[in-house]
């Protein structure tokens, strides 16, 4: 189902992001290559595809939040051969990335916190980072729309 999520945006699928899953835990990882690189002369990573893959993690972590109690008890059973019988996802209200440092050419992590959930409203927390997570390239705040129904 994840994949399923993923792939149903063409940006995050040219990106490449998949998400790896241990129990509840769920980490985006945006692998890397060549094409993703902003600056050359760094070479580091383009600004637009760090805010994606965060944003990304983002939705797709308060997705998986929202629908976990249903999938494990079996309520919900999407039919990935069934696009519509997928769940819908959160919209973005508003999305602040702050930039710590420059992302380097390799594999990167995310991984979001849900700040709060509510019916109709959320807010997320996300951090990126590469070799230790300790020390993230990238963290941003974002507020969004729960789908209805």
């Amino acid at each position: 189902m994840l994949a399923a999520l993923v792939d149903g945006v063409p940006y995050v699928a040219w990106l490449g992001v998949r998400f790896d899953r241990r129990g509840d835990e769920l980490t985006a990882v945006l692998p890397f290559a060549e094409r993703l690189i902003g600056n050359p002369m760094l070479p580091a990573l383009h600004g637009g595809v760090t805010a994606a893959f965060l944003e990304t993690a983002a939705i797709v972590g308060l997705t998986w939040t929202a629908l976990w109690d249903d999938m494990e008890a079996g309520r919900l059973a999407p039919d990935l051969g069934r696009p519509d019988s997928l769940p819908r996802l959160p919209k973005t209200i508003d999305f602040t990335v702050d930039y710590l440092r420059s992302g380097l050419p390799r594999d990167s992590y995310a991984r979001s916190r849900i700040v709060r959930m509510g019916r109709r409203f959320a807010s997320v927390q996300v951090e990126a980072w590469q070799d230790n997570r300790d020390r993230p390239f990238a963290h941003a705040t974002g507020h969004f729309v729960m789908p209805q129904g």
